[in-house]
């Protein structure tokens, strides 16, 4: 079981590889993290920011969704698992810690029309129940749905916070990161997609719910309903330089890093 996941992490995070930079003499500590596409690339900043000042160790980062980090750091393939929502089941022996909270931004093209939609309106869309912009107050064209797969931490919480009970649209076109999301809908004038807010940009444009803009202040001030934890789990005691990573991303420098990005962080100055 340990080789599978540890082949899955391989080939779905690969490419969030970090590498530090090795003592003089050689020598180091790996630390790896594995888990949540959305949490993954702050992880990567803030392994960045960490290396610069532990150059005998090397954090390595990399995706797999919420599901899968919570499994290599039950099995021990990683000193570290990532998750964009709450543990569940037998995750709960898992030790939690919150690093930032991130709230799910519902995003469309730049050039659509529409920037503000009720939480009924976006279920239903997601629902497969309004197929047309025009539906909503937009242009006479078919909405193409991009959703997260199934497992995905913001696919959970999307689930759980906008969906209830209803089932996301067969017809959604299924991406496997909030990158892939963000590419997809920036791509197409007719695509409606959810990720994290502090993965918005210019290339997409955040959706208001019921008059509600997604922003961190709105977050703060508990206006934004649609709210997740990032969390680090570990599985009991972590071992010292996973310590130290954790440490930093909870220090002030960490969390203003975090800040940075869009996330609203647990740990004031």
């Amino acid at each position: 079981m340990i080789f599978i996941i540890g082949l899955a992490l391989a080939a779905l995070g690969g490419c969030g590889l970090r590498r530090g930079r090795p003592d003089v003499g050689g020598a180091h500590q790996s630390i790896t993290l594995a888990g949540s596409t959305s949490v993954q690339p702050f992880a990567e900043l803030l392994a960045d920011e960490f290396m610069k000042s532990h150059p005998g160790i090397i954090v390595n980062v990399q995706g797999g969704g919420s599901s899968a980090g919570a499994r290599a750091a039950l099995t021990g393939v990683a000193q570290i698992g990532m998750l964009s929502r709450e543990l569940e089941g037998e995750e709960k022996s898992l030790h939690r810690i919150v690093i930032a909270r991130d709230a799910i931004a519902i995003v469309v093209h730049p050039s659509n029309p529409i920037d503000d939609l009720s939480v009924a309106q976006i279920r239903a869309i997601f629902a497969g129940e309004i197929t047309n912009w025009s539906q909503v107050g937009g242009p006479h064209r078919e909405i193409h749905v991009v959703s997260r797969e199934e497992g995905s931490g913001t696919r959970g919480s999307f689930d759980e916070m906008i969906m209830g009970s209803a089932e996301v649209t067969p017809g959604a076109v299924v991406q496997d990161s909030n990158g892939a999301v963000r590419e997809t809908v920036a791509g197409d004038p007719s695509a409606i997609g959810y990720l994290s807010l502090g993965l918005v940009d210019k290339r997409v444009k955040g959706v208001r719910i019921s008059g509600v803009a997604p922003t961190v202040a709105n977050v703060e001030r508990g206006a934004y309903g649609i709210v997740r934890p990032f969390l680090f789990a570990t599985r009991g005691r972590p071992g010292e330089a996973a310590q130290e990573f954790i440490d930093f991303a909870l220090s002030r420098a960490g969390q203003r890093l975090l800040a940075a990005e869009g996330l609203v962080p647990v740990a004031r100055d």
